[in-house]
């Protein structure tokens, strides 16, 4: 008997002469590398004799579902008419944005879909795009940086604080913030969410484990920020029984870093291999939740947006302490994510791929750039949007468009005329980057409640 675990070893044992060689060679090879093949003989003997027991087990359980009820990999057709939908804000999308909703509309798994005023073309899924689906989940729907959320913090200090403290205030962004691939905190912390199940039973999360404590508490590069601003409450009958008026405000935007990254490129893999679909909508190729690998997504994202949210935690609560202050509020929302959700009477996975989760009554931040507001929000629960809000501006020139066409001396003399200041940050995400939030605010009226303002003063961003 050879060293390494074969075909013939499995089928000397009993395995049937079908695919199920097939994925426990590849289950084994990626997993089980450094186990001896006589021991992994004898667990995968008990498998084939009680593949039952192993269902949903992190190292046998997609070898079991390979005996007892293989996934079906056939390719998959568009369907000739789009499911429903509705686009906010038509006149101010692009047209290839649009053209990938029609797309996922098309996808037979595909139930209804909506379009934010913010659009723009992204990858699979248009960014602004939400799509509700029966019983699947696109990983790409979701995107890469899964659990990207907003973040705010209100504080009862003084607005004279950003001119009279401006230094401290830089110096805190510049010390107590890291950016990008690369920085990571000297000080560790630790948190509750390394302690979940999924980082021991999903053999591909548990290797995430290492990284992910490293860059607890950091933000990605791109579009992602730390800022110190002005927050104006507007209305009177807010959440918070805050008077109207102006506040120091903290305010994040990242996501699930590294973790995230590769959960979702490891799954868009397997969706690719078990969802053959025509070539210019491959990105939009989804995994069955009845299956292994879709069930084992699901729980890997979930776990990815909850460490989005543990490092907001933590970045918060270091600035916090270094403030000096205790919180008036905090408000928090993802934009990159899958949620359950009732639309039109039946349980669906309704994707918002840089959309505001906006149901009745829920809160949210829908950022603007360096020198437009953002605004904070309560949801109206409209069904059209599939209760949904734009997460954003929305990006008018891509960032290629910008390193042609920009220059380092407009982006100063527009930071002046505002009184921001900015720590980091390419020319990439220059405030004329991104569409004029106010109409994209206008746009939106019968999705979203606008409770006040956040408007950016000092802001840290990857170098």
């Amino acid at each position: 008997m050879g060293k390494k675990l074969s075909g013939k070893d499995l089928i000397k044992i009993g395995f049937p002469k079908n695919n199920s060689i097939n994925v426990t060679l590849g289950h084994i090879n990626r997993y089980h590398k450094r186990v001896k093949k006589e021991q992994i003989l004898i667990e995968a003997k008990k498998v084939l004799i009680n593949p039952e027991h192993y269902v949903g087990d992190g190292v046998w359980g997609k070898i079991a579902e390979s005996l007892l009820n293989p996934v079906e990999v056939k390719r998959q057709e568009l369907k000739t008419v789009r499911s429903p939908f509705q686009i906010f804000g038509e006149n101010e999308i692009e047209d290839q944005a649009k053209y990938q909703l029609y797309d996922a509309l098309k996808l037979p798994i595909a139930v209804k879909g909506a379009l934010m005023p913010d659009a723009h073309a992204g990858y699979g899924l248009p960014i602004g795009g939400v799509l509700a689906t029966k019983n699947a989940i696109i990983p790409y729907g979701v995107g890469v940086d899964i659990g990207c959320r907003m973040c705010l913090t209100i504080y009862p200090i003084p607005v004279s604080y950003l001119k009279g403290k401006k230094d401290q205030l830089e110096n805190i962004l510049s010390e107590h913030t890291k950016f990008g691939m690369y920085e990571t905190h000297k000080v560790k912390h630790d948190h509750e969410i390394f302690e979940r199940d999924e980082f021991k039973t999903i053999p591909f999360v548990k290797r995430l484990k290492d990284k992910a404590y490293k860059q607890l508490g950091t933000s990605g590069g791109g579009n992602h920020f730390v800022e110190f601003g002005v927050v104006s409450i507007t209305e009177n009958d807010n959440d918070w029984k805050l008077p109207v008026g102006e506040y120091i405000g903290l305010l994040s935007h990242s996501g699930s870093r590294g973790m995230g990254a590769n959960i979702a490129k490891h799954y868009t893999y397997l969706a690719t291999k078990q969802c053959p679909l025509p070539k210019h909508v491959q990105q939009l190729a989804w995994l069955d939740l009845n299956t292994h690998d879709g069930q084992e997504y699901w729980l890997a994202m979930n776990l990815a947006g909850d460490y989005a949210q543990a490092c907001h935690d933590d970045i918060h609560a270091r600035i916090g302490r270094l403030l000096g202050s205790k919180p008036l509020v905090k408000i928090e929302n993802h934009h990159n994510f899958a949620w359950k959700q009732t639309v039109d009477g039946e349980e669906c996975i309704v994707h918002r791929k840089g959309a505001t989760p906006a149901a009745k009554g829920e809160l949210g931040i829908i950022p603007g750039s360096m020198t437009a507001p953002g605004f904070i929000v309560k949801g109206l629960g409209n069904e059209d949007s599939l209760a949904s809000a734009s997460h954003g501006a929305g990006r008018l020139l891509s960032r290629r468009k910008c390193k042609e066409t920009l220059t380092k001396s407009e982006v100063k003399k527009q930071l002046k005329a505002h009184d921001v200041t900015v720590i980091g940050g390419g020319i990439d995400e220059a405030p004329m980057a991104y569409k004029d939030i106010h109409k994209v605010m206008a746009n939106q009226k019968e999705l979203v409640q606008v409770l006040g303002t956040f408007t950016p003063k000092i802001v840290r961003m990857d170098k």
